[in-house]
Parts: structure tokens; C-alpha cells; sequence
């Protein structure tokens, strides 16, 4: 509410190291008590990215590359700390979910954080630690019936990956999508995810385009 700080990249010019650090915790062990409070031992992790950032600043922990970082896979609650610290950081983007919990990382410093249980404690723990706390819906929850999802296709010599056409999909459950790429029963099927000789037929019995792999590199998209 205030005209402050955003990012990691603020440090040295509005924010020191130190302060930097000091809120960056509060943040990090705010995420542990929620997982405390709401009794989770591990989490899935959804739309990783890896940032192009200096690896050889401080603020780099090498601890990240010992972690499996792959979309809809599985790490023990132990592992994020390191995992939240290096999204704040902007050295790499994802989101926490569970059956019934999340954590979405936004723009500016914004963590929001879902769950299907209320626990006070974490809360109060954050306040106490000058954090924000605002009662809200994630602007990154979609559900289910907002999703369109479609088939693009790129020039297979592109190496810029500019989408060239799509067909859009008529509604599939998502027990026949989450089957189909070897996805976790609570991926949402958001995001973006290759079409390979292997899932080929499904998708061609859906659309009219007629794929062929040797002009094109097809994906699975989806939009809000």
C-alpha cells in the first residue's frame, strides 16, 4: 500500500542486503508455517522456469541445482525453503500445490497463498513479522470451466517457436489429458506441453489440421 521495494533487483538501491534478507525469511518461514499448520509433508511443483540471472552473486544458492526440478513433480516439504528463497530471488519461477492447498508466486513480491482449511497461527506469524496480509482470491486460480485449451503448431526450423496456427479443442476431461501426458491426479493441465509421436492419434482425432512432424513442432496450449 505503500511506495517500497518489489524485487530482488531493488537491493542496493532501495533496500539494503540486509533488510532485503530479513524480509525474504519472514517470507520463506511464512510458507513453512502454513505447511506446518495445514499438516503437509510434501508438495507438487507447477510451472517451473529457469531464469537467466548472475550465478555468481550472493544471492545465488548452488543448493538449487541438486533439486529435480521438473513440471507436476513431487519434493518434500524439507526442500521448500531453498525453493521459495530461489523464485523470491527471480533465479527460478513456480507454484506449490496440494489436494487442497497452493502457493503462487506473483509480480512484486506478492506470495499468495490457498487453502481449504483456516489456520490463525500462520497469519498472526506473518503479521508479527511486518508482513502484509490481505484476504483475497489468487489472480492465478482458474478454474476448470474458464480454460480453453487448443493444439498450435511452429515451424520445425524456427528456432524462436512462432505459433503459426491453432485449433481449439472441444471439452476432454481431464482424466483422459492427465493420463495422456503422464500428469499427477491434481495437475490443473494448465501451461504449455509437446504433442510427440506417442499421444499423436488422440489429438489428430480431435482436430481438422492434418499434423505432420516433418514441418511442424505441435503443443498443447491452454488460455484463460
Amino acid at each position: 500500500m505503500k511506495e517500497e521495494w518489489i524485487s530482488s533487483f531493488d537491493i542496493g538501491k532501495s533496500v539494503t542486503l540486509e533488510d532485503y534478507l530479513k524480509i525474504e525469511t519472514a517470507y520463506v518461514d511464512t510458507v513453512m508455517k502454513f505447511l506446518e499448520a495445514n499438516q503437509i509433508d510434501f508438495v507438487r511443483i507447477l510451472k517451473v522456469t529457469h531464469i537467466d540471472k548472475n550465478k555468481n552473486s550472493i544471492l545465488y544458492d548452488k543448493d538449487i541445482e541438486a533439486l529435480p526440478l521438473q513440471d507436476d513433480c513431487e519434493v518434500p516439504a524439507s526442500q521448500v525453503p531453498l525453493l521459495a528463497k530461489m523464485t523470491l530471488r527471480d533465479y527460478i519461477h513456480c507454484n506449490f500445490i496440494t489436494e487442497d492447498f497452493f502457493i503462487h508466486f506473483g509480480d512484486d513480491y506478492y506470495m499468495f497463498i490457498g487453502s481449504n482449511s483456516y489456520h490463525e497461527e500462520p497469519l498472526q506469524f506473518a503479521r508479527a513479522h511486518n508482513l502484509f496480509v490481505e484476504d483475497m482470491i489468487s489472480p492465478f486460480y482458474v478454474e476448470e470451466k474458464d480454460i480453453m485449451r487448443f493444439v498450435s503448431w511452429s515451424d520445425k526450423e524456427d528456432e524462436y517457436s512462432i505459433i503459426l496456427g491453432e485449433e481449439s479443442l472441444l471439452p476432454i476431461p481431464l482424466e483422459e489429458y492427465r493420463d495422456l501426458l503422464g500428469l499427477s491426479a491434481i495437475h490443473p493441465v494448465t501451461g504449455v506441453f509437446p504433442i510427440t509421436m506417442d499421444n499423436k492419434d488422440f489429438f489428430q482425432s480431435k482436430i481438422n489440421h492434418q499434423i505432420d512432424f516433418t514441418k511442424y513442432n505441435y503443443y498443447l496450449a491452454s488460455i484463460t
